[in-house]
């Protein structure tokens, strides 16, 4: 996981050992730029923006959508912010920019669970989390918002 922020242009910051639970682990941790998009709820809005994207070699890292009535509400990590930002504002998006926390870290049953165990034991609450990982690798990668940003990183590598 590393390997690919590296790649996207994301320099991840040193490895931290974690206790979690009754082992250490290993997990990468990195505050990153989240675009929330404000679009229409209809075929081929999606399309249209991650075409613009690629068109203007912007990778997509991580992505989430929330489905409304009307709208829906994107929200995606970008290996560059400030371009994705800019050409998404020219067509008229509206883009908010917020930091959050990408951690890659171990693929295994109960990984979240006990980072939201340690969060919660310092009073840091996850607003919003998504997540993936590919079946039988190692490990994962997850997006977490929360309301403590600076505290979630040192509870994190265990400070």
């Amino acid at each position: 996981m590393s390997g690919e922020m590296s790649r996207a242009g994301l320099t991840a910051e040193p490895v931290a050992s974690i206790m979690l639970s009754n082992q250490t682990r290993r997990i990468t941790i990195k505050t990153v730029k989240q675009l929330s998009l404000f679009l229409e709820n209809r075929p081929g809005t999606l399309g249209a923006v991650c075409k613009t994207l690629a068109a203007a070699k912007v990778n997509i890292i991580a992505i989430s959508v929330t489905d409304g009535v009307d709208h829906a509400v994107v929200r995606m990590v970008v290996d560059e912010p400030q371009k994705a930002l800019h050409l998404l504002g020219e067509r008229g998006v509206l883009v908010v920019e917020r930091d959050v926390l990408l951690l890659a870290c171990t693929n295994h049953p109960g990984e979240l669970a006990s980072i939201a165990r340690k969060l919660s034991a310092k009073k840091i609450n996850i607003e919003y989390a998504y997540a993936t990982t590919v079946p039988d690798t190692t490990t994962g990668a997850i997006i977490l918002r929360v309301d403590k940003l600076g505290a979630a990183k040192r509870v994190l590598k265990g400070h």
